[in-house]
């Protein structure tokens, strides 16, 4: 193999297959990864975006200043195909002061503000602001923009345009080092399983969102009895969520740091049962040594990212 990687056996086919479960899934991973271009790409847009909001609010052209990853970005859970980037920008506290003094739906009206304020750079972009975000949709992938205020206690105050308008707590900061705190606490299994998940999810069209995700992820690893072992368990950890939600429907948790009710309902139930039963079949095919088959199974939960055996 020497200076070649598994990765390049799409295009370089006469690298041998993988011949362990750990290697199938160790490539499968490196495949989610994003490539150096397409971070590069991400960095470049958001320096952009960050550098024409600072020249406005703050009178300077930092490209990251007053700004913060947030979303799969932030905690370090982001999948190949680059999906839109979530990042959060600190307003100074005099706009929300200025703002203040509209009497109705302030929060419209300081959305569209921060749109108008991009749209300089941006000429040729269809903008547009939803909810609590100004959508900058680039060509390669977008980024979601969360215009927010800091709070004394770490925590930020975002805009929400609906229902006449309002103001919501949320807790970014929190968010991510709960993801870091589990992931240092299961070696590495924590970003790697919500990975995973999250291209299952995308592959067969899973009603759940990824902040969803995240949570059972961390909920299944604080009891998992092989939480913390490396790819060659990888197998019976995606098996084993799987049938750890299957018994979650309409459960709820609470968000870290606002303590947020998360409902998680029961859309995708039948898709997470036909998942399990899948994995089950990959690790009993795997435990005879059919690895062929297991990895045909895993194909149809993953697509064809995860590596074939021939």
């Amino acid at each position: 193999m020497n200076w070649l990687t598994y990765s390049d056996q799409r295009t370089f086919p006469w690298i041998p297959p993988p011949t362990t479960i750990g290697q199938r899934f160790q490539i499968f991973l490196d495949r989610l990864g994003l490539t150096w271009a397409q971070r590069l790409d991400g960095y470049v847009k958001i320096a952009g975006v960050t550098s024409s909001l600072n020249r406005h609010y703050y009178g300077v052209t930092a490209s990251f200043s007053n700004s913060l990853f947030v979303g799969s970005w932030g905690k370090g859970t982001e999948i190949r195909p680059p999906r839109d980037i979530d990042l959060l920008f600190i307003l100074p506290d005099i706009v929300y002061y200025r703002y203040q003094r509209v009497s109705w739906n302030r929060q419209s009206r300081l959305l569209q503000d921060v749109k108008s304020v991009l749209e300089k750079t941006y000429s040729r972009t269809q903008l547009r602001g939803d909810g609590q975000v100004v959508v900058v949709p680039f060509d390669s992938y977008g980024i979601e923009l969360v215009p927010a205020f800091a709070l004394r206690d770490g925590r930020f105050l975002i805009c929400n345009t609906h229902s006449g308008g309002s103001y919501k707590i949320i807790d970014p900061v929190t968010e991510i080092q709960s993801i870091e705190q589990s992931n240092s606490g299961t070696s590495g299994n924590t970003r790697d399983l919500i990975r995973m998940i999250k291209r299952w999810q995308e592959y067969c069209n899973v009603p759940l969102k990824s902040f969803w995700i995240e949570l059972l992820c961390k909920e299944f690893l604080e009891t998992w009895v092989h939480a913390g072992k490396g790819y060659i368990w990888y197998d019976w950890m995606v098996r084993d969520f799987l049938a750890h939600i299957i018994t979650r429907p309409f459960a709820w948790m609470f968000a870290p740091g606002t303590r947020e009710f998360v409902f998680f309902g029961e859309a995708w139930k039948s898709k997470a049962f036909t998942a399990y039963w899948r994995a089950e079949r990959a690790c009993n095919y795997d435990y005879r040594k059919l690895s062929v088959s297991a990895a045909e199974e895993w194909q149809r939960v993953f697509g064809s990212d995860f590596p074939a055996v021939w």
